[in-house]
């Protein structure tokens, strides 16, 4: 009787959890709706499309005009300072997939007193400003496990609602998914996963041969360890408790694991030719957002693999 009893509270207890997270998600989404159109809007006036010759708006280069092509192709006020003929070329917009997938597992609820915000908080704000800027770009945007890839204009809003509509669990990977040859994928989590739950999630996503990114999103006392005297550290998603009688001795060990464990993943994402970086929460969400849109624009033939942008621990890369 009393092991059901626990049971019983156990499950209250889980309950009353889940519905003050989906409230507090749900209370939040507008806010983080705004912010991201807000990135969006201060960053895209210095986007670039993807430089090859096509159909576009932007202007790419002159060519010489070849016979046959129709008259009303020639660029005449360029033409008049040579001896030759030549066509005014637009940038090639191709549309093709990018999938994004922030982490909306427990364990990226938490916040610090140093963040800006919860590590759910920036991923969604990243996920949602990506999409806004990609859909301008005339890209296809998809969320594996909630909605297709779509073009449409309202996307943020698209995905705001289907969030908060989705009654799935929340894994702390990406479910698992066959991906164009052509496709892009952001990946936003915190990847504190076991290292081989990563590398099979990673073998899955690439089979076809698609390309993508990882982002592990940390909040800055998981980067340093601030933590001194007796803590007792909870489990977000097992619920398992760990005491620490004198956690500040505990600091030197748990910096060397972090670190082993971003060797692992960046020896993972290298050997598929993925990007891996890390962002902090107390940096800027717009300086992820211009790093990861600078990577899609980036040539085919340039190298992929772990990078690393800004200075110091908590910048992207660290």
């Amino acid at each position: 009787m009393a092991a059901a009893t626990g049971h019983a509270d156990k499950e209250i207890l889980a309950i009353r959890r889940a519905d003050g997270e989906s409230r507090t998600l749900a209370s939040s989404l507008p806010r983080l709706v705004l912010e991201a159109r807000q990135i969006a809007a201060n960053v895209i006036h210095g986007l670039h499309g993807r430089r090859r010759a096509g159909s576009g708006e932007s202007f790419w280069q002159y060519r010489r005009f070849v016979s046959g092509e129709p008259s009303q192709r020639v660029d005449w006020r360029r033409s008049a300072r040579d001896d030759h003929l030549y066509v005014r070329e637009q940038e090639w917009e191709a549309a093709h997939t990018v999938w994004i997938w922030p982490d909306r597992s427990p364990s990226m609820a938490f916040a610090s007193k140093g963040a800006r915000d919860s590590k759910l908080e920036r991923a969604l704000i990243v996920t949602f400003a990506l999409a806004e800027l990609l859909v301008a770009g005339g890209e296809r945007v998809g969320i594996p496990g909630l909605i297709n890839p779509t073009a449409s204009r309202n996307v943020i809003d698209r995905i705001a609602q289907a969030m908060l509509h989705d009654e799935t669990a929340r894994p702390s990977l990406p479910p698992s998914f066959v991906p164009s040859a052509l496709a892009e994928i952001v990946v936003l989590s915190d990847f504190w996963s076991p290292i081989s739950e990563i590398s099979t999630m990673l073998a899955g996503l690439s089979a076809s041969g698609a390309h993508g990114t990882m982002v592990q999103v940390v909040d800055p006392a998981e980067e340093t360890f601030p933590y001194s005297g007796r803590v007792e550290f909870v489990e977000p998603e097992g619920g398992e408790v760990i005491t620490a009688g004198r956690a500040e001795s505990w600091a030197q060990d748990y910096v060397a694991r972090v670190a082993l464990h971003r060797d692992q993943i960046r020896a993972e994402t290298g050997r598929l030719d993925w990007l891996f970086t890390t962002h902090t929460t107390s940096r800027s969400a717009a300086e992820l957002l211009l790093f990861l849109h600078a990577g899609m624009t980036t040539a085919k033939g340039s190298a992929r693999g772990s990078v690393k942008v800004g200075a110091g621990p908590g910048g992207l890369g660290a």
